[in-house]
């Protein structure tokens, strides 16, 4: 696979018969669920879980998204997802990017940046990194771009 940066987070989805759309592809609304799973499962690998969440608190939850579709995807396709931390303060903000890519053949199918914000869960209102964050997620982040940087637009690949 040709990835958008190095060392990935992975993970893998089989295109459903639940996934097809009226168009005979998998519906672009099924890889906005995709991209949060293996958000998930990176955040996991990191050290945080949903339980983990709730019991500070905190969370990261979305502020920006969006989305790029190149290729579409049939059912049976298998796509992997990968994941990367490319932005973080240290403070509020984390930047995820994702790619998907067919296995067979290695094409890109959807490329997505997320912005994420710290928060407090019971009021919704933004938050500082907890300690658990910063050591989950403070240091991961690859060295493309600090938030005082103009904002980068999604290569098209």
């Amino acid at each position: 696979m040709s990835w958008i940066y190095p060392d990935p987070f992975l993970n893998n989805i089989v295109v459903a018969d639940k996934d097809i759309d009226g168009l005979n592809h998998a519906n672009n609304a099924c890889y906005v669920v995709w991209c949060e799973q293996a958000a998930w499962k990176h955040s996991e690998y990191l050290g945080l879980s949903v339980e983990d969440y709730r019991t500070l608190d905190k969370g990261m939850v979305l502020h920006k998204a969006e989305y790029q579709y190149f290729l579409p995807s049939q059912l049976g396709d298998t796509l992997v997802f990968a994941t990367w931390l490319t932005k973080c303060d240290q403070k509020l903000r984390l930047e995820r990017q994702f790619q998907a890519t067919k296995a067979a053949t290695g094409e890109t199918v959807m490329r997505a940046c997320w912005s994420l914000v710290c928060a407090t869960l019971s009021t919704g209102k933004a938050s500082r990194f907890p300690a658990k964050f910063l050591a989950a997620y403070g240091s991961r982040p690859l060295p493309i771009g600090r938030f005082d940087d103009k904002p980068q637009k999604l290569k098209d690949s």
